[in-house]
């Protein structure tokens, strides 16, 4: 791999400066893709999905764990592995109780949802010291409904938006041509209104290298970063013209 050119500092600082304006315009763009993402409609999340949890079973709404808002972040682990997929864990290997506790001070809960039974999550989740929740869907539709495991023999591939069709046409396929599910990754925010679930964003593939800090996953949710209540106020307020016996907290 070739080194930067060595130059001067007033070359250095004049090429500094240059980039520096790309920066900021790039920053730019992002708040305003982040304002957009939280104006996104909401789905209402109307069947009842059950996980496998240290406590037992648990609904969608109980993942919540009482907060109003919910990342799961789709890790790879097929219920035949013994090991859960090494990108996913190196993902999850940064996910620590300091970002966890960033998170639940926004009134967001992360955890992560995986095909494997509990028992193969448990044990490869205590051989890599993890303490983040972590629960199974194996028996539910939830991964396939989520598009993150793929099997046409349960409903129709599809992944990062694109059909099975459209990836082949455009030289993207990920997927097997026999009768196994596929295992993709991805993450997904829900909002929380009552006991009411919504779904309200979701990003596979290389959408999921843009998250950072704890800030950069908020921008991903309905109610982002909640430096300004404004936008979730409206979202509220769409959701009341929708149904006028939307009762939510302001």
């Amino acid at each position: 791999m070739s080194l930067p050119p060595v130059v001067s500092r007033d070359e250095w600082l004049d090429a500094r400066k240059a980039l520096l304006a790309k920066e900021k315009a790039f920053t730019h763009q992002r708040d305003t893709l982040s304002a957009e993402r939280r104006r996104l409609p909401m789905v209402e999340i109307g069947k009842e999905y059950v996980f496998d949890g240290p406590d037992g079973k648990a609904s969608l709404l109980d993942l919540f764990e009482g907060r109003r808002q919910l990342i799961i972040g789709h890790f790879m682990f097929d219920p035949s592995w013994d090991d859960g997929c090494p990108s996913c864990t190196a993902g999850a290997d940064e996910m620590s109780n300091g970002h966890l506790e960033h998170l639940h001070a926004r009134d967001t809960t992360f955890a992560y949802v995986s095909r494997a039974p509990l028992a193969k999550i448990e044990a490869y989740k205590a051989r890599r010291g993890w303490t983040f929740p972590w629960y199974s869907s194996n028996g539910s539709d939830f991964n396939f409904d989520f598009h993150v495991t793929l099997h046409e023999a349960v409903t129709p591939v599809e992944y990062n938006y694109r059909t099975k069709a459209e990836h082949e046409r455009a030289g993207t396929s990920l997927y097997v041509e026999d009768d196994r599910p596929v295992e993709d990754p991805g993450r997904s925010c829900f909002l929380r209104v009552d006991d009411r679930v919504f779904h309200t964003y979701s990003v596979y593939a290389r959408g999921l290298e843009t998250i950072g800090g704890s800030y950069y996953m908020l921008d991903e949710t309905a109610l982002g970063r909640q430096e300004d209540w404004e936008e979730p106020k409206g979202r509220a307020e769409t959701a009341r013209a929708a149904r006028p016996d939307f009762a939510v907290d302001d």
